[in-house]
């Protein structure tokens, strides 16, 4: 009996590894590159090119890209300074399956053009839910400071009482 508990609490092991990513530490490092995604230009990117300055890095669900507007508009009223604060949005390519991935690349550039201090990634294979455990279907925004240690996330919509948080958080780091 003894046996089939030691047995049993080793099953549970990977799902306490997939714990959500400790604030106060640099998450492992993940890079998308060739099959997996990478820039819009096709060229790979590594998540140890956050560091430097503070970071915003937002994970979209293309079928909830709208969820935090708010937090945008926020963000764009707050009016950072851009070598304080950078932004990363990175799109979960393979969580709507339904859209043809070149409409949602035509959108991505055209985002691109828009917002030009905004790095914008395509994660065609959920490499970021699998390696940082984020949520899928969803809209994840984490906030890293100069070091690329995490000070801040939150997985799906903001309250208000989230965005203050997050506006102080950014603050306090640059």
């Amino acid at each position: 009996m003894k046996y089939l508990a030691i047995c049993l609490s080793f099953l549970f092991i990977p799902f306490i590894a997939l714990a959500e990513l400790p604030v106060g530490k640099a998450p492992p490092t993940v890079t998308l590159e060739g099959k997996n995604g990478g820039r819009l230009d096709g060229s790979p990117w590594s998540s140890a090119e956050i560091k430097g300055k503070a970071f915003t890095l937002w994970y979209v669900d293309p079928d909830e890209a709208d969820m935090n507007d708010h937090v945008s508009k926020r963000l764009s009223d707050e009016n950072f300074p851009g070598e304080k604060l950078g932004s990363i949005a990175i799109i979960n390519m393979a969580a709507a399956p339904w859209k043809p991935n070149f409409a949602i690349e035509s959108a991505l550039k055209e985002k691109q053009e828009e917002f030009p201090n905004t790095l914008y990634l395509k994660d065609f294979k959920k490499v970021l839910v699998k390696e940082w455990d984020l949520k899928d279907h969803s809209c994840d925004i984490l906030l890293f400071d100069q070091t690329g240690k995490l000070v801040f996330s939150k997985f799906g919509k903001f309250s208000q009482e989230d965005l203050d948080q997050f506006i102080a958080a950014i603050k306090d780091i640059i």
